[in-house]
């Protein structure tokens, strides 16, 4: 008997079940329940003394190639840890010599040339059997000249490429000003973190040569050719013709022995690293920005010794994991996210408000709540800070994603002296409203970032120098303000649907913009509007329709990384966990739990689950940067499953849902200059 034949209920001809559907109901609501608990005890069993929950969160081999180039230049570069860097990248070696950069993808130019360069790095020969299959799969994808600009500006950094390789990033660019359309803050706060290091070392170009002056030039599919980034539009008069004109230039300027805004411009950008360094773990605490900000100081002159140094470099060893003789890196830690979404789904799991976990978890969010400065500031002047950062801190970075989800968590927890809580939770709604964009989304860090010009900028091509208003971050946002009672008429929302509205695809669904993919954002939408009682209307009923449209044979829901580059695969792919659970709460949120489709979700979630209350998941379900970085959380495959079935489960028995504090509009709009 298949999972869904075992929990659908036979009903009798009038439509009311029989005594065999009766005792299928009660067969369904015994597996499910007991799987809830099991998910409710392993998270328990797993939360940290301090009270918050943290999984790893794995991406691809860039991450160890880069380390292992990182340790070089910093003279760190101990051969053991060397050694079990590169057996982790030679084993995700795919057959045909390259890497891929997401679960089961096919192999990716950029990280592996990336990797290619480690292995050399860490002894391997060129000859080598394992780097010559790489070496033609390189060829094969388009050469060194084809890879991204930073791998090319990293290349040049060491000495094995030309300078003329790689994009203009002059520390003039902090003297634009904001009014200015190409001003550091019209990039997303990511590339910013990146970019600015980037700069410093661009002005100093230090000599970090590789061992024996190593080159790369056989990764050339052919020698000496220029960067496809730098090749010319077709059309005379362009954007991009313009920005690889003025790249041009940059480098002509680069030439000249008197630059009468280089120190001012040096300095600039030396005082943002050094004051954005602090009050965080590192640099944006992303991998990326954290190596970048070590480099630019090492460029300014000090060396590993330098305590500010090694204090940032401390800060990187805690993105390493070793297992079995091998080392793998994070890009990024994720403890305020991981703990939000395990305490929402706790609740759902029926844990009282009370209990001891959810209070210290609590506890612990309240420590994290950012109430200083951060970059958020420069286009949102007027709002007072309150918001959450995704990683242990991260004072100049939070993010409307995350404050969303740690002020749901934080609304149905009962704390003994509830004050504290109620204050912190109108700070941070007063942030989340302030952030809202003019066209009613929100995007992840920033207000207004959405210059579409600057897609253009040679360096642009990592496909995140925006931070624009996304369905799946709005629909969050909208799900918080649902929860703390806000009605659906009022301004802030009207926005917000209005976006939504116009951000739906032809098929029903919304893109993912921070999860895989049309799923994830569809589930999100459903899950926010159902909040605010509006799951019946038009765009919701189409959205759940497109759901059941996608359902795979078995009951699960999946959708492959490849949504991102072909829309024609939207919804499609292996059923997972966690893609099962974000269908199934969209299905609960705009159907019944009768619904067959639903039901068969819940099959495969119990089916699936393991003895211990997880369930297993290769896939990379969530996004960096589509189609260029991805993501696997290892608590998604946990949190989500509990909280698509604690939700089914108490829909079935009729339970109503704690509503939790109620924080009405008219409490917090004396705290920001109201957009309404």
């Amino acid at each position: 008997m298949t999972p869904e034949a075992r929990i659908r209920v036979p009903a009798t001809a009038s439509g009311a079940p029989g005594e065999s559907g009766a005792n299928a109901v009660r067969e369904m609501d015994s597996q499910v329940g007991e799987a809830v608990g099991r998910s409710v005890n392993w998270l328990l069993s797993v939360q940290a003394q301090e009270g918050y929950w943290w999984a790893e969160l794995e991406a691809d081999t860039t991450l160890e190639s880069d380390y292992i180039l990182f340790l070089h230049i910093l003279g760190q570069s101990s051969p053991e840890k060397s050694r079990k860097l590169a057996r982790h990248i030679r084993e995700k070696q795919l057959p045909d010599g390259g890497w891929n950069i997401f679960h089961g993808g096919p192999a990716e130019l950029s990280a592996s040339v990336k990797a290619y360069v480690a292995l050399r790095l860490a002894g391997d020969p060129a000859s080598a059997a394992h780097l010559e299959r790489a070496k033609g799969k390189i060829h094969e994808l388009g050469g060194l000249e084809a890879t991204n600009s930073y791998v090319r500006f990293y290349l040049a950094m060491v000495g094995a490429a030309d300078w003329s390789l790689a994009p203009a990033i002059p520390p003039e660019l902090m003297l634009l000003p904001n009014w200015f359309p190409l001003n550091i803050y019209e990039m997303s706060s990511w590339t910013r973190a990146i970019v600015i290091p980037l700069s410093i070392i661009y002005a100093h170009k230090p000599d970090w040569r590789l061992p024996g002056r190593m080159t790369v030039d056989e990764l050339f599919k052919v020698r000496g050719a220029k960067p496809r980034s730098f090749a010319w539009d077709r059309r005379v008069i362009s954007w991009r013709n313009c920005f690889l004109a003025l790249n041009s230039g940059l480098k002509l300027y680069e030439h000249f022995p008197w630059k009468p805004f280089r120190k001012r411009a040096l300095e600039r950008a030396r005082k943002w690293t050094l004051e954005h360094i602090e009050r965080s773990d590192g640099l944006a605490t992303i991998l990326p920005a954290m190596v970048n900000s070590i480099y630019a100081l090492l460029a300014m002159g000090s060396d590993a010794t330098d305590p500010l140094v090694a204090r940032e470099a401390e800060f990187l060893t805690r993105y390493e994991i070793e297992e079995k003789g091998k080392i793998r890196m994070q890009p990024c830690i994720s403890p305020v996210w991981d703990t939000a979404i395990a305490m929402v789904s706790l609740e759902e799991a029926g844990l009282d408000p009370a209990h001891p976990s959810l209070v210290a978890a609590e506890r612990w969010l309240l420590d994290k709540q950012i109430l200083g400065p951060g970059d958020w500031q420069v286009k949102n002047r007027d709002a007072e800070p309150g918001g959450w950062a995704f990683e242990f801190r991260n004072d100049f970075f939070p993010d409307v994603d995350d404050t969303a989800f740690v002020l749901m968590a934080l609304g149905r927890v009962a704390d003994p002296e509830p004050a504290r809580l109620r204050g912190a939770i109108r700070r941070g709604l007063a942030w989340l409203v302030s952030m809202q964009n003019s066209d009613g989304g929100w995007g992840a860090f920033d207000h207004e970032n959405n210059f579409q010009l600057l897609n253009h900028i040679p360096f642009a091509d990592h496909n995140a120098m925006l931070d624009p208003s996304t369905a799946d971050v709005t629909a969050r946002a909208v799900e918080c303000l649902g929860q703390m009672g806000w009605p659906a008429s009022h301004a802030v929302i009207e926005r917000a649907r209005k976006f939504l509205r116009r951000d739906q695809t032809e098929s029903g669904a919304w893109y993912g913009r921070w999860g895989v993919n049309y799923i994830y954002g569809t589930s999100g939408v459903l899950r926010a509007l159902e909040t605010l009682a509006l799951a019946s209307q038009p765009d919701c009923q189409n959205a759940v329709e497109w759901l059941r449209s996608v359902q795979n044979a078995d009951g699960g829901f999946g959708e492959s990384v490849l949504s991102y580059y072909d829309p024609a695969l939207k919804g499609k792919g292996r059923s997972t966990a966690s893609q099962t659970a974000w269908g199934l709460i969209g299905l609960l949120a705009a159907s019944r739990p009768e619904d067959p489709a639903a039901e068969r979700a819940v099959a495969w979630l119990v089916a699936h689950q393991n003895a211990d209350g997880t369930w297993d998941e290769d896939d990379f379900t969530g996004t960096g940067f589509p189609l260029v970085f991805y993501l696997k959380y290892h608590f998604y495959r946990i949190s989500f499953p509990l909280y698509a079935l604690a939700r089914y489960d108490n829909l079935r028995k009729g339970r109503r849902k704690n509503p939790g504090m109620q924080v009405p509009a008219n409490e917090i709009e004396h705290l920001t200059k109201y957009r309404g």
